[in-house]
């Protein structure tokens, strides 16, 4: 229900957490003070984190998706949200990125690239996904709009089609990745 960030701040943004705060949640450290005090990754103070590059990126609204999944899995979280571990997430988040991700044609194209594992479960590596090639619009492109608005009802099987067009797809090669 709770995430605990016991983090180093962000110079001139935000101040370093000081433990002294959270009499609590110090205390219950102090309990690990033999392994905290000797980490290599610490922050300021055995208490904190390390500085992370991207903290910022988390009160930013962003894509996320878990490692291993069936099928593409892609979702847009709103500002201010942690994810765990082994997620990944791409920010800034677009509605247009996002259907991109989950078509069928993305999918196709990812799985060639990595490996499927146990139970027909792909690892949707960051790696595998920054080399898909991302059709490029123009702000007031009419399908960015209407890829915008089919999202907010949830109506993937037309935009499935817009993004095939984009992609400039043949029917015969619509009709292949359908079968699959």
């Amino acid at each position: 229900m709770w995430l605990i960030n016991t983090h180093n701040g962000i110079k001139g943004k935000i101040p370093r957490i000081q433990i002294e705060n959270y009499p609590a949640i110090k205390a219950h450290l102090d309990q690990y003070w033999e392994k905290i005090s000797t980490r290599a990754d610490k922050g300021d103070t055995p208490y904190n984190l390390r500085n992370c590059a991207y903290m910022e990126d988390f009160s930013k609204p962003k894509i996320v998706w878990g490692n291993l999944n069936l099928t593409p899995n892609y979702a847009l979280v709103e500002n201010n949200s942690f994810i765990n571990a082994p997620s990944s997430m791409i920010v800034p988040a677009s509605k247009y990125l996002l259907a991109i991700l989950n078509s069928k044609i993305a999918d196709f194209y990812i799985k060639l690239l990595g490996v499927t594992r146990n139970g027909g479960y792909f690892e949707y590596k960051p790696m595998f996904i920054e080399q898909l090639p991302i059709p490029q619009l123009k702000i007031e492109n009419k399908e960015l709009a209407q890829i915008e608005r089919l999202i907010d009802n949830n109506n993937y099987t037309e935009i499935e089609y817009i993004v095939y067009n984009l992609y400039g797809l043949t029917q015969d090669e619509i009709n292949y990745i359908n079968s699959l």
